[in-house]
């Protein structure tokens, strides 16, 4: 999913954000690692090129991207905290042996489960959105062990 810096510098200028380096960096990483990556693994990325950027700076950002909903924080059955750059509506596949997260798009999944609390109403309850996180094994996949 990677973006160009135009596209990322227009997306934080929508939201009324000034674009910095530091936000540059973040976005991009987030966008080219492509993987759901913890805030650990945007640091390293950012490390390789831009050493100078300090981590209290990284969390900053991320918090900053969450809060103007140009990124989402998931948790993982391991209680681990990624990032997602995917904000329209999608499910995930998470491996529950190696912990990777694959983004699972289906229309009919999506009209079905729509339907479904249409007629199925969760009393006190006003649903906003669904999302699904199935969980586990990829038989074959570059991150599977086998």
């Amino acid at each position: 999913m990677k973006r160009d810096l135009e596209t990322i510098r227009n997306k934080l200028t929508g939201k009324g954000l000034k674009v910095t380096p530091q936000r540059i960096a973040v976005l991009q990483a987030i966008y080219n690692m492509d993987s759901h990556p913890t805030a650990e693994q945007i640091i390293d990325s950012i490390h390789k090129s831009q050493p100078n950027i300090a981590i209290g700076t990284v969390y900053k950002v991320l918090q900053t991207l969450v809060e103007n909903e140009l990124v989402k924080k998931l948790k993982t059955e391991r209680d681990i905290l990624r990032y997602d750059g995917i904000i329209s509506n999608h499910h995930h596949l998470y491996c529950i042996e190696c912990a990777y997260i694959e983004d699972y798009e289906n229309t009919k999944l999506d009209e079905l489960l729509k339907k479904f609390f249409q007629e199925n109403k969760i009393d006190n309850f006003e649903i906003e959105d669904i999302k699904l996180q199935i969980n586990g094994k990829f038989i074959k996949h570059k991150y599977a062990k086998h």
